[in-house]
């Protein structure tokens, strides 16, 4: 296939070298990106309801509708809810629902397909002239001091041939976004932790020790005494972190430190709109309910919460 052009193949580049650079410190734990961060409110206030159900840039564009276009437009996205299309919207299917707009991290700019050979050679063409436009230059030139871009194309190889499934070679539009963010695809998992592991691992011994934990986290440079916080984190290693206690930890309890299994937001909002809307308690939604209730799962001009958006985004 014809080579991406340089804009294209600027912007593809630009946010993987984002998303495959080692992760910086205090941002190793993943945690589901939007329904994570806030508590549910009353019912005064469904926006955190909205967000989840459509994701947060979509639910600002349905707060510019008027009701009648919210529940228009609802009452399509109900229909894509519906997979076994027998008129019932389950907890599970909510839940599934929820769970794909979390992930909708698509970039446009992949129409198709883009093969390995055509991410290499964008990288190689494009990556030092259009870097200080993607990122913090300052912050870019920090992360390059802990990993080179020698060693950034192996890495990427590796994770890219773990994204692609069928093993063409090529990514489609999922498996580029299962490159991009690992941490939200099952089947990637273990390369998050395998990288995750040789971003601390400085004494190549393929282990984790405290000091290495710590030095992820805290750069002690002047000789001082340590910060609170940081004899805390040595407490969370030895008592959460290190829990076969052998002193390091393991590519087992790297995946429990960073991937913590505690709960499942999706799940939990899944059921709770179907909670708030189920009217005959049969533990499933008809179009009919949602519609009733359309105003806890979609906004409009008639909530008094949105935004002036000049954005156009297309119907979900």
């Amino acid at each position: 296939p014809q080579l991406l052009s340089d804009f294209v193949c600027a912007v593809l580049l630009c946010a993987a070298v984002v998303q495959t650079k080692p992760t910086l410190r205090k941002e190793r734990v993943h945690h589901e990106p939007e329904l994570s961060r806030q508590a549910h409110e009353d019912n005064k206030s469904f926006q955190y309801d909205h967000e989840a159900f459509l994701g947060k840039e979509e639910a600002k564009t349905f707060d510019q509708l008027t009701p009648e276009e919210s529940k228009d437009r609802l009452g399509k996205i109900v229909d894509r809810i519906d997979s076994d299309a027998d008129g019932y919207i389950t907890t599970a299917e909510l839940k599934a629902w929820i769970k794909r707009v979390q992930k909708r991290y698509v970039y446009e700019n992949v129409d198709n397909k883009i093969s390995w050979d055509e991410y290499k050679q964008c990288s190689i063409k494009v990556l030092h002239s259009y870097y200080k436009t993607c990122t913090n230059p300052e912050e870019f030139e920090d992360a390059t001091d802990q990993f080179s871009f020698k060693k950034m194309l192996p890495r990427d190889e590796r994770r890219f041939k773990s994204a692609d499934l069928n093993g063409d070679l090529a990514a489609d539009r999922e498996e580029f976004t299962a490159f991009l963010h690992p941490e939200e695809f099952e089947h990637m998992k273990d390369i998050v932790v395998l990288e995750t592991l040789e971003d601390i691992d400085k004494n190549g011994d393929g282990h984790v020790d405290e000091d290495e934990y710590i030095a992820d986290m805290f750069a002690h440079e002047d000789g001082g005494p340590e910060p609170d916080w940081v004899k805390t984190e040595r407490e969370q290693f030895s008592d959460f972190r290190d829990l076969n206690k052998d002193g390091k930890m393991d590519q087992d309890e790297i995946r429990h430190w960073i991937m913590p299994q505690d709960y499942d937001h999706a799940q939990a909002e899944a059921r709770h709109l179907v909670y708030e809307s189920d009217q005959d308690k049969d533990q499933m939604l008809t179009k009919e309910e949602i519609l009733e209730n359309w105003n806890m799962f979609v906004g409009s001009q008639a909530t008094n919460y949105g935004e002036d958006l000049t954005r156009n985004h297309d119907e979900l």
